[in-house]
């Protein structure tokens, strides 16, 4: 008894759970709710890269092994209840813009993903990300934290079949006749009324209780096995490292800059959304944030090492801070269950998009509190922070969404006459996103 206090107690000290607020058994279950919640990037993320010819075990490996070093760089480094993983929207990125579209091995695309990962690294020890993030205006992080919310509202709407594609208006409403639909609508109410009655875990009291719901009716089918060894890692591992020669193409370079870019602003983008939620922010900037972003920049790079595409900090972490994860203890408790997941890999399939989809919905109610700090008075810090806010759920990207936001806000300030107030790195940032958007074949060449 006496070990097991000493162990919690040093525990305690070490992640300043106390300090925050915060118990060791709220950061734990704030910590296996987050896993939870991002848990299918395990299978999707296999899919999307096995599509570009990648051996998909062996990506499954790489996936979990990235996922654990920066949940604990995290963690550990920079404290924070945030989890890390390889980023869906970069491995879309890889797969159909780069290797199907553009006709690049996977092999050498990889190079070019460990080249950006190394660049990334530098840039973060130099502090220049560190030095951006703490010039972008109030107004815009609080319109980030919004947009993010919406944005991962929308996927979940479109996971739980309740928004499906439509060709005459894009989206349109799903069919109530589709069984799996009511798995998402039961896990909203039940976390809604949970909510309501302030019922500590509601969160992940309603993705238990949705799974159990969907094993008993058979709408979620039950894993033949419960456990497998993890696959080999051999057919990717450093596979872009030897592959470096191809960067002698300037068609390479193009999408490393793609590459750095996009994951420079997503990750930056989700940081702000989620320190706004947790209560991290203090007099408009992150503390630690120099930390957090080596062990974002680091992951980064052991994924590429691994053969994965870049990770990225997970705007799914919104489910465990919703719960009250506070503190660095929430992400190694993700990085210990991401370790698990690799000897029992066919348990995660019952946590189905429809189970998880009901939490993504109802963090995202949350999420969107932060319009009410926004100075819609002010149409010049009212359009640029409306246009992140919708930017990011209608292009299915956050750094599109920060893209309109950047490159409207320094003009329009300085339509106002408040030219003085908008910093160099942010007219830095427009150039960047001009860039960035004529690279991607947004704008006119």
């Amino acid at each position: 008894m006496s070990k097991t206090r000493t162990l919690s107690g040093g525990i305690d000290r070490a992640f300043h759970i106390s300090e925050n607020g915060s118990s060791i058994k709220r950061e734990s279950l704030a910590g296996l709710t987050t896993f939870v919640s991002m848990a299918y990037i395990l299978f999707v993320n296999p899919s999307v890269l096995g599509d570009a010819g990648m051996n998909k075990g062996a990506v499954f490996t790489a996936t979990a092994l990235s996922a654990i070093l920066g949940s604990l760089l995290m963690g550990i480094l920079a404290n924070y209840p945030i989890a890390i993983a390889p980023g869906l929207g970069d491995n879309a990125f890889f797969t159909y813009s780069v290797v199907i579209a553009m006709g690049i091995p996977w092999e050498d695309a990889m190079a070019g993903v460990l080249v950006a990962s190394v660049l990334f690294t530098i840039l973060s020890f130099l502090k220049v990300r560190e030095i951006v993030i703490d010039a972008i205006p109030q107004d815009l992080k609080y319109a980030m934290a919004a947009g993010i919310g919406i944005f991962i509202s929308f996927v979940g709407l479109q996971g739980g079949g309740l928004i499906v594609a439509d060709k005459s208006s894009l989206v349109g409403i799903g069919s109530f006749t589709v069984p799996t639909v009511w798995l998402t609508i039961f896990g909203i109410f039940v976390i809604a009324i949970l909510m309501a009655k302030k019922v500590p875990g509601a969160i992940f009291i309603g993705l238990v209780a949705t799974t159990l719901l969907g094993l008993f009716t058979g709408l979620i089918k039950a894993p033949h096995h419960i456990i497998s060894m993890a696959p080999s890692l051999k057919p990717t591992f450093a596979v872009g490292l030897t592959h470096l020669s191809v960067m002698s193409d300037p068609k390479m370079w193009a999408v490393v800059l793609i590459f750095l870019l996009v994951a420079f602003f997503d990750t930056a983008g989700t940081l702000i959304g989620l320190a706004q939620q947790a209560g991290i922010m203090k007099d408009n900037k992150m503390p630690r944030i120099g930390r957090a972003l080596m062990a974002d920049s680091l992951s980064m790079l052991g994924g590429a090492f691994m053969g994965t595409t870049p990770t990225s900090a997970y705007v799914e972490s919104s489910a465990g801070i919703a719960i009250g994860g506070k503190t660095g203890f929430t992400a190694v408790v993700v990085a210990f269950f991401f370790l698990l997941s690799m000897i029992f890999s066919p348990l995660l399939t019952v946590v189905t998009t429809q189970v998880t989809a009901a939490a993504l919905i109802v963090v995202g109610v949350l999420m969107v509190s932060a319009l009410r700090d926004i100075h819609w008075d002010q149409f010049e810090i009212a359009l640029p922070s409306f246009l992140v806010v919708i930017g990011m759920p209608l292009t299915y990207n956050i750094s599109y969404g920060i893209a309109f936001g950047f490159l409207t806000y320094p003009i329009l300030m300085t339509a106002a006459g408040r030219r003085k107030e908008v910093n160099g790195i942010m007219w830095s940032m427009l150039i960047v996103f001009v860039v960035l958007l004529y690279v991607l074949n947004i704008l006119p060449k």
